[in-house]
């Protein structure tokens, strides 16, 4: 059986919660995914940054709820 991680969209989010989601799944800081992402969106004409974030947030399921947390985000 595959030790595979899954990595969903991260409910506790800036924009659409691909960048929080993939530093949840990493364990790393989102403001380091975001930053790293910034750089290689601008580094790359921007467009294919767009499109694999979008790619990513059509791709990565939403973190199911906890028990007790609503979907605002409060517990």
């Amino acid at each position: 059986m595959e030790n595979r991680k899954k990595f969903f969209r991260s409910r506790n989010k800036l924009l659409l919660g691909v960048c929080s989601g993939l530093a949840e799944g990493f364990g790393v800081s989102p403001a380091l995914v975001r930053l790293y992402w910034i750089i290689g969106t601008a580094g790359s004409m921007i467009l294919p940054g767009v499109v694999i974030y979008i790619f990513l947030w059509t791709w990565m399921p939403l973190r199911p709820a906890q028990s007790g947390q609503t979907d605002f985000g409060g517990s």
